[in-house]
């Protein structure tokens, strides 16, 4: 899933490719993407685009003052042409969601991978009418964020970390992926109460988060949008790497398994050896 630093990376990108160039044409292609029905999608043919926006993970393209807002979900993904396909988009089974084309002759592609479909295009005079955005919680980048916003944000919460940290309407763009390097930075169990967390725990926490995203909005700096799924990929130091060696200490990177999804952790690192019996078992240790 496209978390905070690739949807930054992807705003970075389409501020540079697209702002200045008029929308020609915006063509839905799966019917499940457009969540609004007014105004309608041909509305932002022949406005301009003057911005592109980030909420949490949700993408916002502003053409002249009317936005369209995607969250990417599970697999979604922007394929951006300098020059687009000559033949229009068919419907069907394939990935393609929705098609934007742009003066110049380039444009951009909404796909989405898997039979869950999940993609969302919203269209909108603001942002905030779309309900995931009003219901996000601060930008963990931002620079009202601090360590006390942080500790204030976690006061009462009876969670454990992951959950808490995964919450969007708590902090915004934090996803299964960056929790999971967040939590290893910082060496904590990702089952860790966040009511036993400590004031100098919270200050690790906080620097974790902030240092992780921001390491990785700079990796992906400057990269096209289609090389941001592999700098992901290779970034990681915990996340998606079940049974490779820990980078920091040697130990072999092990998994806790969901229903639909996964995380991954170091015992060394985070749990004092401890190994987190997965919950496909009966029982496991905290």
């Amino acid at each position: 899933m496209p978390e905070l630093p690739e949807v930054e990376a992807l705003r970075d990108f389409l501020t540079a490719h697209a702002v200045g160039r008029r929308v020609e044409r915006a063509l839905p292609v799966a019917i499940s993407v457009l969540k609004t029905y007014d105004p309608p999608l041909d509305a932002l043919a022949g406005r301009t685009v003057t911005a592109v926006g980030r909420y949490g993970k949700f993408l916002d393209l502003d053409a002249d003052g009317l936005h369209l807002v995607v969250h990417l979900a599970r697999a979604g993904w922007l394929r951006w042409y300098d020059t687009l396909p000559a033949a229009p988009p068919r419907p069907g089974r394939g990935p393609l969601a929705l098609r934007v084309a742009l003066s110049g002759g380039a444009g951009f592609d909404l796909t989405e991978a898997g039979t869950r479909k999940g993609l969302a295009a919203h269209l909108v005079h603001d942002p905030a009418l779309v309900p995931g955005v009003a219901r996000l919680g601060p930008d963990p980048l931002g620079d009202d964020f601090g360590r006390d916003r942080l500790a204030a944000l976690l006061s009462g919460e009876r969670r454990q970390i992951k959950g808490a940290l995964r919450d969007q309407s708590l902090i915004a763009g934090i996803g299964n992926a960056y929790s999971d390097e967040i939590l290893h930075v910082a060496r904590m169990s990702p089952f860790k109460p966040v009511g036993q967390l400590t004031d100098e725990e919270v200050t690790t926490l906080y620097e974790a988060v902030r240092t992780t995203l921001a390491d990785a909005v700079e990796r992906s700096r400057g990269l096209a949008a289609g090389s941001l799924k592999a700098e992901k990929k290779s970034g990681m130091r915990v996340h998606g790497r079940t049974g490779e060696p820990c980078p920091v200490c040697g130990d072999v990177v092990r998994e806790v398994s969901f229903a639909d999804s996964s995380l991954q952790y170091c015992a060394t690192c985070q749990t004092g050896g401890k190994i987190l019996a997965d919950r496909r078992t009966s029982k496991f240790l905290k």
